[in-house]
């Protein structure tokens, strides 16, 4: 996996017709840690998770990837390079071993089933049918699909939100495992235990600002 060695945003704003999501965003996003985007329901966390691989667009501003703006990027190797697994999954194949081979037609049945392992999901998922999977499952297989791909950072976006608590310890296992093989993670929850237990530093977006909210693990703030 190829270290990156930082997100930047510079002056990053996003405004929608007559409505500003948020202005001059200014923001590292270090590699090789996780960092989480926390503030209230609906005040542009999501938004902001998606201008990071190009899924929008921001009004004015530049977001750069190891030093280079991301519209200098090919939009499918940065895709690949930035993977974000959404809130609300969206299945594009009628079976889970499909589903997971979507970016990587060519993965062995074994790899397959590691990644629906990584992913918290037992082997007897590997033939179960998409439309069969609870809210829950379904998020995992999205995961399991985007770890596919093997990207260098992961966006995950409310990653607990259908998961019980077994669960999300897995997915906080995932996510320290990908730390630790040099990737970074960039996260929106509410859920701040999950929080406390992953994240290396901590932003909070409210009222259209960015800020330093915390640091829990043990790094400088910036």
């Amino acid at each position: 996996m190829g270290g990156v060695h930082s997100i930047v945003l510079d002056k990053v704003s996003v405004t929608y017709g007559h409505r500003t999501v948020f202005t001059d965003l200014d923001a590292v996003l270090p590699g090789g840690c996780c960092t989480a985007l926390v503030g209230p329901s609906g005040i542009g966390k999501t938004t902001l998770l998606r201008l990071l691989n190009r899924l929008a667009e921001p009004s004015s501003g530049v977001i750069s990837l190891d030093g280079v703006p991301l519209t200098q990027l090919n939009v499918l190797e940065l895709r690949r390079r930035i993977g974000l697994v959404p809130q609300q999954p969206v299945l594009l194949t009628e079976v889970v071993q499909d589903e997971v081979r979507v970016g990587r037609p060519d993965l062995l049945e074994t790899e397959v089933l590691e990644l629906l392992a990584r992913a918290g999901l037992p082997e007897t998922f590997l033939h179960r049918r998409c439309a069969e999977l609870s809210g829950g499952e379904a998020q995992r297989v999205c995961l399991a699909r985007g770890l596919a791909v093997q990207p260098e950072v992961l966006l995950l976006d409310e990653p607990t939100s259908a998961l019980d608590e077994q669960s999300a310890g897995v997915i906080a296992g995932l996510i320290r495992g990908h730390i630790a093989a040099g990737g970074t993670v960039v996260l929106v929850s509410h859920d701040s235990v999950f929080v406390g237990s992953v994240a290396d530093e901590i932003l909070l977006l409210e009222q259209g600002r960015l800020s330093q909210l915390g640091d829990t693990g043990g790094r400088e703030l910036r």
